[in-house]
């Protein structure tokens, strides 16, 4: 299967603030996994990759409600609610649980990022400088 490089800029800027997101929202900034053997790095990693996938539909679910788009949500925030809604879920009573989570829809407002401020320098092909100094032409003309 062919790509073309176009198509491609989105989807990899998607992958690359989820790769983000993973490192500096849930394992907080820490550059290895804790586990030794092999079987319990690839637990670890799906696990994290789990409470990944439950915290981006929690933003989604909760932006939808709200008429918002998921990206207007704080990741950082909403991985701290998804965090004390769980240990609330602990001790609720199993008929409470669908009242806890249908709630999700009061986190949009408290986790709403501020409005992206415009760029100031615009997006721009700056001219690289030369390396080396190059001579200046003279004019046949005027040689005579």
């Amino acid at each position: 299967i062919r790509f073309f490089p176009n198509s491609l800029g989105s989807p990899r800027w998607e992958i690359e603030l989820g790769y983000r997101e993973i490192k500096q929202g849930l394992q907080d900034s820490r550059l290895t996994l804790r586990s030794k053997k092999s079987d319990m790095v690839r637990q670890e990693l799906w696990g994290v990759l789990l409470a990944y996938n439950i915290v981006r539909y929690m933003i989604k679910m909760a932006a939808m409600l709200k008429g918002m788009w998921p990206n207007q949500l704080s990741f950082r925030e909403s991985t701290a609610w998804v965090m004390k809604l769980l240990w609330t879920l602990e001790g609720a009573s199993p008929s409470r649980i669908p009242e806890l989570v249908k709630d999700v829809a009061s986190i949009a407002q408290m986790v709403k990022l501020p409005p992206r401020r415009e760029r100031a320098f615009p997006r721009i092909v700056k001219e690289r400088p030369q390396k080396y100094a190059t001579a200046r032409r003279k004019n046949a003309a005027k040689l005579n």
